[in-house]
């Protein structure tokens, strides 16, 4: 089951018992249909936004139930055969999350966890200046650097805009 919303504009010259009977063959149609009613809530007349049947006003009323998603159309068909009612709208209430109770207890697992976020991602941030960072090992003598240095000369390496081995660099001996 679902939770819906459902705002009916009301002729306005209806007299109460002509409008509590249009209210009550809606919350009829949604009982018979399977739903349940939680809330039915006059909001008196109020002025339109624009003119529907040449009226400036209407009767609101707002009612929140519970029934089958496939229930909804049959209940809507019945409205819109009525002459009493002028506009309706039926919405789905989506659940906002917990209760205000429960959602003080899950705010303090969500700190905690929180917290626990972000020391994980302390750890993945780079090191501090007092921390040594990892470096490749330096040669133990300039022999050796100087061996590294002619091999990297001598192997071909490939040009990043044509894909084809060049030569390698070699220094100029004119001066």
């Amino acid at each position: 089951m679902r939770r819906y919303e459902l705002m009916l504009l009301l002729r306005p010259d209806l007299e109460d018992d002509k409008l509590q009977s249009a209210v009550e063959k809606v919350t009829r149609a949604i009982v018979n249909g399977g739903g349940s009613l939680s809330k039915v809530s006059p909001w008196g007349k109020r002025r339109l936004a624009y003119p529907i049947q040449h009226l400036r006003e209407a009767s609101y009323f707002l009612i929140h139930f519970d029934i089958e998603p496939g229930a909804v159309r049959e209940i809507e068909r019945g409205m819109l055969i009525s002459e009493e009612i002028l506009r309706h709208l039926v919405t789905v209430i989506e659940d906002r999350g917990p209760a205000p109770e429960e959602s003080e207890a899950v705010a303090g697992d969500e700190e905690a966890a929180g917290a626990d976020e972000a020391r994980a991602t302390a750890t993945d941030e780079p090191k501090a200046a007092d921390e040594p960072a990892e470096q490749t090992p330096a040669p133990a003598s300039e022999a050796e650097a100087k061996a590294e240095d002619d091999a990297a000369d001598q192997a071909p390496a490939e040009d990043a805009t044509e894909g084809e081995p060049r030569e390698p660099a070699t220094a100029s001996t004119e001066g």
